[in-house]
């Protein structure tokens, strides 16, 4: 199978240090072009909020929830975002990578050239959300949500899937091959054509209420 290609996020160089202390985010804002670094953005609750063209580095995210947010060439990087409400989001050239996303709401979300590489992702929520060229890397995926997604061009690759639950997505073309799916919750009719490892197709097997002998 060809491997996945998604567009890079589009940052500039040299940008301007972008300061969030005491800074109030009210819907609609918009912050462009800078970088937004060693800082925490705390009780914040605004809608249509837009960034783009930034780097996120070292930012730690609480009780905060920007519904509707758009995010577009931005660069994630160390950051938690844990338990942060996005949803709604539309995500454009985005990265996301060393970053805590446990609890992460990002239901009804649109997600295009996205990459989640070396994040923990467990417990979050991305159902009902469409995915066109979105890859997961070496990423801990265990109990999150993703039931009821559209995915055109997903890749999963190396990540922990175990007890994720899929029900309602079609994995047709997906290969799971190289991630571990223990007791991934998943709909039959979802299953074909979903490319897995012959140990992986026994897990999926009771699914079916097979009882394999040897």
């Amino acid at each position: 199978m060809n491997k996945i290609k998604i567009i890079n996020p589009r940052i500039p160089e040299n940008l301007d240090q972008i300061s969030m202390e005491n800074n109030s985010i009210e819907d609609e804002d918009l912050f462009k072009e800078g970088t937004i670094t060693d800082c925490y953005i705390e009780e914040q609750r605004a809608e249509r909020v837009m960034f783009e063209n930034i780097l996120f580095k070292n930012v730690i995210f609480l009780d905060s929830s920007f519904i509707n947010v758009e995010f577009t060439d931005l660069s994630f990087v160390n950051c938690d975002l844990s338990n942060l409400d996005l949803t709604g989001a539309i995500i454009h050239r985005v990265e996301f990578i060393d970053c805590k996303m446990m609890g992460t709401i990002l239901t009804d979300s649109t997600l295009r050239n996205v990459r989640f590489q070396s994040c923990n992702l467990s417990y979050s929520n991305f159902g009902f959300s469409d995915f066109k060229q979105v890859i997961f890397e070496k990423s801990f995926l265990n109990y999150a949500a993703f039931e009821n997604i559209a995915f055109t061009k997903v890749g999963f690759e190396e990540n922990n899937m175990k007890s994720m639950q899929m029900n309602g997505t079609k994995l047709k073309g997906i290969d799971l091959s190289t991630s571990e799916i223990d007791g991934m919750g998943v709909g039959i009719d979802d299953l074909n054509e979903v490319m897995v490892t012959k140990l992986q197709a026994v897990e999926l097997s009771t699914l079916l209420g097979l009882i394999i002998t040897d």
